[in-house]
């Protein structure tokens, strides 16, 4: 069966998200909202008088940004199917929708242009489409594939087609779910209040219903109740739709699944060490490692727009780094969230995170690297790029490598005993030893063993010692390639 798509909204602060809904729900969501800004994570499931199309009905995620968007993310739950970024027809690009655009390109969603507040005199849609570029947002009308929709949300102007368009784009990405599915919904939202616990969640497929035992965080939960968007009592919700659950004991931790079956234990938490202050080259390096790319990913947050561009001017040179996110002002948990879903370091020059975001990022094993110098700054990211790709370039001409799994001496002689992990090795290599992802020695392989048995090469999964021909500080967890 088909299921109606859920669009996230982000954008600037005051741009007109919450009107936006508001006007679509014909509710007045806005003015139970302190100051008229979105103090929570909402779903909201709307219908639309739009036909033609596999669904009618549209499920609206309203968050406080794209910090809550990537949040979510984080945690694996992979709620939007469709963004929408809303930008102010007057204002244009802004601080926060430059980061939304970062966010959404990392969720690797599709995603509309909404100009709003065209009705107002002074605003400029077509400055906005050319303004985007800039970010590598290329619209409809200006050489891209982005829709680009101008509406009022005050007024209602364009907004339904803007709803026709995400139909459009839910159409084409054919979205559908199976009733006989196991059940998977995402938290959004907890809460406590009068009725206990109360949790809001998006079920993404599968059914979830009253009285049924369900899962969450390795815990066993009875639904007693859920309550739609509407305030309604329902006995059962299926994919798309937005519900409040009540049944939980204790709040359960944003961006958790909910599922019908008991998954695997989750890991031991343990206590990660503090990284070593001040982080160096090295540092940086290894929290590279697991970037898809092989390029030196970064987020950067600098107090000026000329800070800005000088470094941007400096390092965009560099082919082997990438930016992710380049902006003006502090370094904000939201910078945290995406560094962490897109293998990035947090690059801070003339700013430093304040503690809140410093143990979030400890929470999430993300570096961030503050600096007060530029020339410091550009020589030090241009070393671990070129060290970054050097070692990518290593891993790809690897013929073999291998553990150290324990060492002794025979008749004078010192023997590395090694398990082969990868490829395989051949007497008379060239050897390169690592300990900890760093190079200490280089050596040939000069008598080679299998259970006193001489070979001449051994594989994967072969355990075997070797003679090396120069004496190295070899220990035990070291790692021995060839590289050709």
């Amino acid at each position: 069966m088909h299921r109606s798509p859920v669009v996230a909204i982000l954008g600037h602060v005051d741009h007109g998200k919450t009107t936006l809904l508001d006007y679509i729900r014909h509710s007045t969501l806005t003015s139970k909202e302190y100051g008229g800004i979105t103090q929570k994570i909402g779903g909201y499931e709307i219908d639309s008088p739009i036909s033609g199309y596999p669904v009618k009905k549209i499920t609206f995620i309203d968050t406080p940004g794209h910090e809550a968007f990537s949040q979510l993310r984080v945690r694996g739950a992979n709620v939007a199917d469709v963004a929408v970024l809303l930008i102010d027809g007057k204002d244009a690009v802004m601080p926060q929708t430059i980061e939304s655009i970062s966010h959404i390109k990392a969720a690797k969603i599709p995603f509309i242009v909404a100009v709003n507040k065209i009705d107002l005199p002074g605003s400029t849609p077509d400055k906005v489409a050319r303004d985007l570029l800039k970010y590598d947002v290329a619209v409809e009308g200006q050489g891209g594939h982005v829709p680009l929709v101008k509406i009022s949300a005050k007024t209602g102007t364009g907004v339904r087609e803007l709803l026709e368009t995400i139909l459009l784009l839910a159409s084409d990405m054919n979205l559908k779910w199976d009733k006989s599915n196991r059940l998977r919904a995402y938290i959004i939202e907890t809460k406590k209040d009068r009725r206990g616990v109360v949790v809001s969640a998006v079920v993404k497929d599968g059914e979830l219903r009253v009285g049924d035992p369900v899962y969450c965080e390795q815990k066993k939960i009875k639904i007693r109740s859920l309550i739609d968007d509407q305030g309604r009592s329902i006995q059962s919700a299926v994919p798309a739709q937005p519900v409040e659950i009540l049944g939980f004991d204790a709040l359960p931790e944003v961006g958790t699944m909910i599922t019908d079956q008991l998954g695997a234990a989750p890991a031991q938490k343990t206590e990660a060490a503090a990284p070593p202050a001040p982080f160096g080259i090295e540092t940086i390096l290894q929290a590279s490692v697991s970037n898809q790319e092989k390029k030196l990913s970064l987020i950067v947050k600098t107090d000026s727009q000329g800070s800005l561009d000088a470094i941007n001017q400096m390092l965009k040179q560099n082919a082997r780094i990438n930016f992710v996110l380049q902006a003006v002002g502090n370094i904000h948990k939201s910078d945290v969230f995406l560094a962490k879903t897109t293998g990035s370091i947090v690059i801070g020059f003339n700013i430093k995170p304040d503690p809140e975001v410093k143990q979030i990022a400890k929470q999430e094993k993300v570096i961030i690297k503050t600096y007060n110098i530029v020339y410091e700054l550009i020589d030090e990211l241009n070393e671990v790029a070129d060290l970054l790709q050097e070692k990518a370039t290593k891993e790809k001409n690897l013929k073999g490598e291998a553990k150290v799994v324990a060492q002794f001496m025979i008749e004078g002689e010192k023997v590395v005993g090694v398990k082969v992990n990868k490829g395989k090795l051949d007497l008379g290599d060239e050897l390169e030893v690592y300990r900890s992802d760093q190079a200490i020695g280089k050596a040939k392989l000069v008598s080679l063993k299998i259970r006193a048995k001489k070979v001449k090469e051994v594989k994967k999964n072969q355990e075997c010692g070797m003679i090396l021909s120069t004496a190295l500080d070899i220990r035990t967890n070291d790692v021995i390639k060839c590289i050709l």
